[in-house]
């Protein structure tokens, strides 16, 4: 295609389609180079979600995933999958291209549109374990592209797929629907979603410093790192009340503090700082919610205290450092408020199974991840309820 409007970070429009069984030694033997490679590639602490990708990606991640997948030796990729990745989270496309390569296919991955310095360490990396000339099948079959808005670029490349991934926004998946794909195409599309989290208040009561200190830490990764941009991310905490008296607001705020002193470590930049007051200002003339405190630690962490819960929790979202909290007395009383907008539920001190029932047996139509809190940006193979390696795969029945 020749168009002055889209930069080729990788490979050109001459992509060569020919599948591959998903896990294909090639493959796993290419992303474990990478992975040395992008370890190599940054400083310990610089990137961590770079970091994170190079960990996924290791020989030992992905032997792991192959021994939990059907019928590899009787299915093939579709052929060339078209990834409309995220502009809102550097490394996204990064994942997506594992999967497509994973699942046994050719790829062409929009990265995003904005400037990261992720986005060229990555690409650097790929494009110097792909002058391996054993890799030269997934040279040929893989480009990377960066374009804007233009309709007419995804119509080509979506007539050209056999698959389509699609990561954004509501409105952005209605806008790249208008560009067909083959009839028999496949479509996974990973769309605007809510986490949230529920934490025992007797399991901080009895944590010792060091455990409430990682929790906060694994707190702050889940949330901070990104910005709260991730879908994973949670916005609002629910406290399961399991203790009795005044204690509930000093358990509350012992583990609200260990979050400040770990969100000392965030670059909130004043542009941020501008748009959370914002936020805040615009919750406080939100007259449908119940709010009873709003608690400030600094600039750093603001945290709203409402009474109950509004219909749709979707709305309580916060940035760069503004969280939701209210307290029930059963897991259950949940239930109204999860539709299909909700993907993760994060935990502490709650019994993993007993959340599973509370999904299960209420037979909600959202939570679609059920992890501990540490865990919110580990993205796999199934996502969103997803089995991402399998729908982009075909089984072929003998």
């Amino acid at each position: 295609m020749k168009n002055v409007s889209i930069q080729w970070l990788l490979g050109d429009e001459n992509v060569s389609v020919c599948p591959m069984m998903p896990y294909s030694q090639l493959v796993i033997d290419f992303l474990d180079q990478l992975s040395t490679v992008l370890r190599k590639s940054v400083n310990p602490g610089e990137y961590p979600d770079i970091i994170s990708i190079a960990f996924w990606c290791r020989k030992g991640n992905i032997l792991k995933l192959k021994e939990q997948a059907q019928d590899i030796e009787s299915s093939l990729g579709k052929g060339l999958v078209f990834h409309i990745t995220p502009s809102n989270v550097p490394v996204n496309f990064a994942f997506s291209f594992f999967f497509g390569l994973l699942s046994g296919n050719s790829n062409i991955v929009r990265v995003p549109s904005k400037d990261y310095p992720q986005t060229d360490i990555i690409c650097s990396a790929i494009k110097q374990v792909l002058c391996d000339k054993k890799y030269d099948s997934i040279k040929r079959g893989n480009a990377f592209v960066k374009y804007g808005h233009e309709e007419e670029i995804t119509d080509e490349f979506s007539s050209m797929a056999d698959a389509r991934i699609i990561w954004g926004g509501d409105e952005s998946i209605k806008s790249i629907r208008k560009s067909p794909l083959k009839p028999k195409a496949t479509e996974i599309v990973f769309a605007d979603r809510y986490s949230f989290g529920v934490i025992s208040l007797a399991a901080v009561k009895n944590a010792s410093d060091s455990e409430l200190k990682a929790l906060a830490h694994s707190f702050y990764n889940d949330t901070y790192l990104m910005d709260q941009n991730a879908c994973s991310t949670p916005h609002l905490i629910v406290w399961k009340k399991d203790v009795m008296g005044e204690d509930e607001l000093m358990i509350k705020k012992t583990f609200w503090d260990a979050v400040a002193k770990e969100a000392k470590n965030y670059d909130l930049e004043p542009i941020k700082a501008i748009d959370k007051y914002t936020n805040l200002c615009a919750v406080g003339m939100e007259g449908e919610l119940e709010v009873t405190t709003v608690n400030r630690w600094e600039n750093l962490l603001y945290v709203v205290n409402l009474n109950k819960l509004p219909q749709d929790i979707c709305t309580l979202r916060g940035r760069f450092g503004m969280f939701f909290d209210v307290t029930i007395d059963d897991v259950n009383a949940l239930a109204p408020y999860i539709d299909e907008k909700v993907q993760s539920l994060l935990y502490y001190g709650i019994d993993r199974d007993e959340l599973k029932r509370f999904v299960i047996s209420n037979g909600l139509l959202g939570v679609d991840r059920i992890v501990p809190f540490g865990k919110a940006l580990d993205i796999g193979v199934f996502w969103d309820g997803y089995d991402i390696i399998g729908q982009l795969s075909r089984r072929i029945s003998f």
